[in-house]
């Protein structure tokens, strides 16, 4: 094989999902409505945070760093997805599919430090309430939020870095985006080194954010029982009801995918699975959070009463 064909190509093609011609128009319609939907409510999320006293607490915080979060990654992911449906298998330019690789995994490690911070907020919420208030700072609330970032961000940077280093046969990416598993599936070279390098480096930086997360729900799970009255152990498992359930969403789908790569998966699985965590997740998450939360529909009939009056005013 000559080198030009063991280097990368100008760009890769996305197959997306195999659906019939009359299908496609019906399922772009279908992923940009959800789309502006996640990106809407969202989106709202962030503004009733920052517009409502009583939102104004180290859990709606992080939720509303969490919805950041969801506009980017959502994005990230399904503008690709829409080419699929439009164009029925784009070219991307290599350049902009190993950035894709890197946006999403930076964005997905990222959620993952979420997750676990946003465990650790309810952890001292309930196991350590005299002292929340001065262990759960503004100082100490951002740094958190910032630790998220930078460890997402940088534990990304393996994964994406050792994939690009590959020389490529190929170049259509059996996905709807450019990811690990599809992406190595090209690859001229044996690569199982890389592959126990991402699992490696995934697992590890997706695992200890899983146990710390289930041993801080340990700790709330021995708190919570100790309460003395039925009402006040279903208020405290219910502050928490949401974040446990975008947790099994997110990490479940997750695992699934990035665990035994590559070629663990029957190739078509991980793009069905990935849609769960990337399009899914971030769909859902704002509606858990609202529905569940009694707070959050009182803060939106507050800022709703208040968008009304001042409208009237005027």
């Amino acid at each position: 094989m000559d080198r030009l064909n063991r280097t990368w190509p100008q760009s890769f093609v996305l197959t997306g999902f195999g659906a019939p011609g009359p299908v496609r128009p019906l399922a772009f319609l279908a992923t940009l409505g959800v789309y502006v939907l996640t990106l809407a409510s969202n989106s709202f999320i962030i503004v009733l945070v920052q517009a409502d006293a009583g939102l104004s607490t180290p859990m709606y915080f992080f939720l509303g760093v969490l919805s950041f979060l969801e506009v980017w990654y959502v994005s990230a992911t399904v503008p690709t997805l829409l080419l699929t449906w439009l164009r029925g298998r784009p070219h991307i330019p290599a350049a902009g599919c190993f950035l894709q690789l890197y946006a999403v995994h930076s964005l997905g490690m990222t959620e993952c430090s979420l997750l676990a911070v946003m465990a650790l907020d309810r952890h001292l919420a309930i196991c350590r309430p005299l002292h929340y208030p001065a262990l759960m700072s503004r100082k100490a609330q951002l740094g958190l939020a910032g630790a998220s970032w930078v460890a997402g961000f940088s534990v990304a940077l393996v994964p994406a870095g050792l994939t690009a280093t590959l020389p490529f046969c190929q170049k259509q990416v059996a996905h709807y985006f450019c990811d690990l598993a599809p992406l190595m599936r090209l690859a001229c070279v044996d690569t199982g080194w890389h592959a126990r390098v991402h699992g490696a480096v995934i697992g590890v930086a997706t695992g200890c954010n899983f146990v710390l997360i289930l041993g801080l729900y340990g700790g709330i799970l021995r708190a919570v029982l100790k309460l003395p009255s039925a009402a006040s152990r279903a208020k405290a498992f219910s502050t928490c009801a949401s974040h446990v359930t975008v947790v099994a969403l997110f990490f479940g789908s997750a695992f699934v995918v990035y665990v035994g790569l590559p070629g663990s998966q029957a190739e078509g699985t991980d793009k069905c699975i990935a849609l769960v965590y990337t399009f899914l997740t971030p769909f859902l998450n704002p509606i858990i959070y609202t529905l569940r939360n009694k707070e959050v529909r009182a803060a939106v009939k507050r800022v709703t009463i208040r968008v009304g009056t001042a409208l009237n005013q005027h």
